[in-house]
């Protein structure tokens, strides 16, 4: 075994489960290497399934998803969409690709997900949908959010590209607004490389969601033989996901439930390790709110300030531990200040921004590695 001072704890290790070389291999064998194959309809099935969801249509990326979704749901230029600052840039980009504003509300300091007690006050006559992101794979508020947009008549687009598998009061993140969009970056707790889905939950949407999904035609309802020729008849792209990359999905969603079993064992390890540096006032834990069930889609500590947090991430460095922070707000980067507006001075976000960091957490970590990173935290901060 390696001793403590050799061992070597990447940020992130992207795991295999053995079974995507064979399905790659049969994919190629079925010769059809383009998207919504036979693979794609198995990953599909297999989400609609478990999300309880009317349609799943398998994506390119995550960012792809969005980007279907802002068109599904109409956004046109004027268009405003409210989102939290404390996100990726893919959440935002997707509707300033069609025209809107990203509106950039504060975060809870619990979660660090969407304040739902702000929301309401920055809805305007432009305003067309609202944006939560489930940081970590925890919950937002969604019953509060669902209900504020059923009065304000806007869509619900939720970014769960952290939370597949999550859930809020037993049912599935990623169900609760029209639209969902999912990833598979080879960061998430399933995945393939890069790939992503769009989670259709409104029936009403489903025969257009297909369209756009396949460059704005038919072609879908050409194969099934609804319609004697496809052609041209909406707006869309290119988003399907290859059957490449379909078949090394199907290899991960095959172990999907003890995939998220493993990554949940690391998270727990973490939390009681920690546990007496947050009694001792040295560091917070991740908050999960009563009624929440993450996912373990990542592990974060917040530091007192931002030097505290950046000697935490040198320090683990040198001992060849990867930490990161996340993220720079949107609503502070050049993009996000040309393209974008605040709600307020978003003090939450700016705080936490300054002084999360996030620890390695895949499967396969060994358990002289989750030893090497408890101990030299608590060694560091100890």
């Amino acid at each position: 075994m390696k001793s403590a001072a050799t061992l070597s704890v990447p940020f992130n290790r992207p795991y295999t489960t053995g079974s995507e070389l064979t399905y790659i291999e049969e994919a190629i064998e079925g010769a059809h290497l383009s998207g919504n194959g036979p693979f794609s309809a198995r990953c599909s099935e297999f989400l609609e399934g478990l999300l309880g969801a009317d349609r799943v249509l398998l994506t390119h990326s995550g960012t792809g998803a969005l980007e279907l979704a802002s068109l599904l749901a109409g956004v046109v230029p004027g268009d405003e969409v409210v989102m939290p600052s404390f996100t990726f840039s893919s959440t935002a980009t997707a509707f300033v690709l069609r025209g809107a504003t990203p509106v950039f509300v504060d975060v809870r300091e619990d979660t660090l997900n969407l304040d739902e007690s702000l929301v309401e006050a920055v809805i305007t006559d432009q305003t067309r949908a609202l944006v939560p992101v489930h940081y970590g794979g925890v919950a937002c508020a969604m019953d509060h959010l669902t209900s504020i947009a059923g009065d304000h008549g806007l869509h619900v687009i939720e970014d769960a590209a952290h939370a597949l598998g999550a859930t809020l009061d037993g049912r599935p993140l990623g169900t609760y607004g029209e639209l969902a969009a999912l990833s598979f970056h080879e960061t998430k707790n399933v995945i393939c490389g890069e790939g992503g889905a769009l989670v259709v939950n409104d029936s009403a949407l489903s025969e257009r969601a297909e369209i756009l999904h396949e460059k704005g035609t038919n072609r879908r309802a050409f194969f099934r033989g609804q319609v004697d020729k496809y052609t041209w008849i909406d707006t869309g792209s290119s988003f399907p996901a290859s059957e490449l990359s379909a078949a090394f999905l199907w290899a991960q969603l095959e172990r999907f439930e003890w995939l998220n079993e493993q990554r949940i064992a690391v998270w727990e390890r973490y939390h009681e390790a920690f546990e007496p540096l947050e009694l001792g006032g040295v560091l917070r834990r991740p908050v999960v709110p009563p009624g929440a069930r993450h996912n373990a889609h990542l592990y974060y500590l917040l530091l007192p300030n931002e030097d505290r947090r950046q000697q935490l991430i040198d320090e683990l460095g040198r001992r060849q531990i990867a930490s990161v922070f996340h993220y720079v707000p949107l609503h502070s980067s050049p993009a996000g200040r040309r393209f974008g507006r605040s709600a307020g001075e978003l003090p939450v976000t700016a705080d936490v921004s300054s002084r999360l960091v996030r620890l390695p957490l895949w499967v396969g970590m060994t358990d002289a590695q989750i030893d090497h990173v408890t101990d030299s935290v608590q060694q560091i901060l100890g």
